[in-house]
C-alpha cells in the first residue's frame, strides 16, 4: 500500500461511525431457521414437522415432566427439591425455626368428640361386633389425646407472638404442613397473624396441606430425606407431640444426630410424658449399655404450651444463644 493510501485509510478509521446496538430480540431480517420447510418443495414437510414439535423428545429437559421422572434424573430432582424451599426461605429472611412434629391422626377436640360419638353409636347398635368395639376404644383414646391439639395451637401462638415482638427476627414455626398436631401449631401462629412454614410431602395418594400455613411458605417436597434436611438446617428447637412412625422417625434421627454431634445440640421437648414413657424407656436403654447417661439429657418432657416455650428459652439462655429479647418472656 502506498504512503498516500495508507494515510487515507488511517484517517478514515478515526471517522468510522460506531453502529447502534442490536436489538436484544428482534432482527430486521429473519434467519433461515425462523421459517419452516416450505410445503411447495415437500407436501409432507408440515406434517413431519408437527410430529417433531409434539414429540416428548423435542421438549426442553426442564419442561419435560416424564424425563424429570426418570431414574437417571434423580440427582437433579434431589437438587431441585432442596433448592426451591432453600431459595425462598432465604428470600423471606428466615434463618431460625422451631419445628413441631406430631400425629396427623389427632384432630381438634370437637372433631375427636364427633368421631367418638359416632363410633359409640355403632358399637351400641352392634354390641357383639369386636371390631367396632375396638374402633370405639381407639376413638376414645384419640379423644383423650385431642387435648394436645389445643396445646400445640397455644404453643404456635406463643412462638408467633414472640417473633412479632422481636420485630420478626425470632424463629418461625415450622411443621410438616399436614393435619392433626401440625395443623394445630400452624393454626396457633395463624391466629395471631404470624407467619409459619409447612413442608408437605408428596405421597402416592393425594393429600392436602393444612389451611393455616402461610401460602408463601408452604412447600411440596418430593423426598423425605430432603424434607428432613430442611427441618433441621434452621432448627433452634424440636417439639415432639404424641405420634406414630413418622413422628418417631424424626425424633430418633434428630437425637442420633445430636448424640453424634453431626448437628449442633438443640433443645428437644417431648410433650406428654405419660405417652412417651409408655412408648419407649430411655432408662432401660441406659441400663442395657446402649446409650450413655449424658444421652438422657438430650431431651426433656413438658405438658403445657408455656412449659415448652419457657423451657426452650431457658435452654438457649444457658447455651448463650437467646432466641428472643426479654420483652418476649
Amino acid at each position: 500500500m502506498s504512503d498516500k493510501k495508507s494515510a487515507s485509510f488511517t484517517a478514515n478509521i478515526g471517522k468510522r461511525r460506531v453502529p447502534d446496538p442490536a436489538h436484544p430480540l428482534r432482527r430486521a431480517e429473519q434467519l433461515p431457521v425462523q421459517e419452516p420447510k416450505s410445503v411447495a418443495d415437500d407436501p409432507l414437510a408440515a406434517e413431519r414437522l408437527r410430529a417433531i414439535l409434539e414429540s416428548d423428545t423435542y421438549r426442553a429437559a426442564d419442561q419435560d415432566p416424564a424425563f424429570l421422572d426418570y431414574d437417571e434424573t434423580r440427582g437433579p430432582r434431589l437438587e431441585l427439591d432442596f433448592l426451591k424451599p432453600e431459595t425462598l426461605l432465604q428470600r423471606h429472611g428466615i434463618d431460625k425455626t422451631i419445628v413441631v412434629f406430631g400425629s396427623t391422626r389427632i384432630p381438634e377436640p370437637s372433631e375427636a368428640q364427633r368421631r367418638f360419638e359416632l363410633a359409640r353409636h355403632k358399637t351400641d347398635a352392634q354390641p357383639d361386633d369386636s371390631k367396632l368395639a375396638r374402633q370405639c376404644q381407639i376413638a376414645g383414646r384419640v379423644l383423650e389425646k385431642s387435648r394436645y391439639y389445643d396445646v400445640a395451637r397455644e404453643f404456635g401462638t406463643l412462638v408467633g407472638n414472640a417473633g412479632k415482638r422481636a420485630g420478626g427476627c425470632g424463629p418461625v414455626l415450622m411443621t410438616g404442613g399436614g393435619p392433626g398436631i401440625m395443623e394445630a401449631a400452624n393454626r396457633g401462629a395463624f391466629d395471631v397473624d404470624a407467619k409459619s412454614i409447612g413442608l408437605n410431602i408428596l405421597l402416592p395418594f393425594e393429600q392436602f396441606p393444612n389451611p393455616y400455613v402461610s401460602p408463601e411458605l408452604c412447600f411440596s417436597v418430593r423426598y423425605f430425606a430432603i424434607r428432613k434436611l430442611h427441618f433441621l438446617m434452621r432448627a433452634k428447637a424440636l417439639v415432639v407431640f404424641p405420634g406414630g412412625f413418622g413422628t418417631l422417625d424424626e425424633l430418633f434421627e434428630t437425637l442420633m444426630l445430636i448424640q453424634t454431634r453431626k448437628i449442633e445440640p438443640l433443645p428437644v421437648v417431648l410433650v406428654g410424658e405419660e405417652y412417651w414413657r409408655k412408648l419407649f424407656d430411655p432408662e432401660y436403654l441406659l441400663s442395657e449399655g446402649v446409650v450413655d447417661p449424658e444421652d438422657l439429657e438430650l431431651f426433656w418432657y413438658a405438658e403445657t404450651a408455656s412449659e415448652i416455650f419457657e423451657g426452650i428459652c431457658e435452654w438457649h439462655d444457658k447455651a448463650g444463644t437467646p432466641l428472643f429479647d426479654e420483652s418476649c418472656r
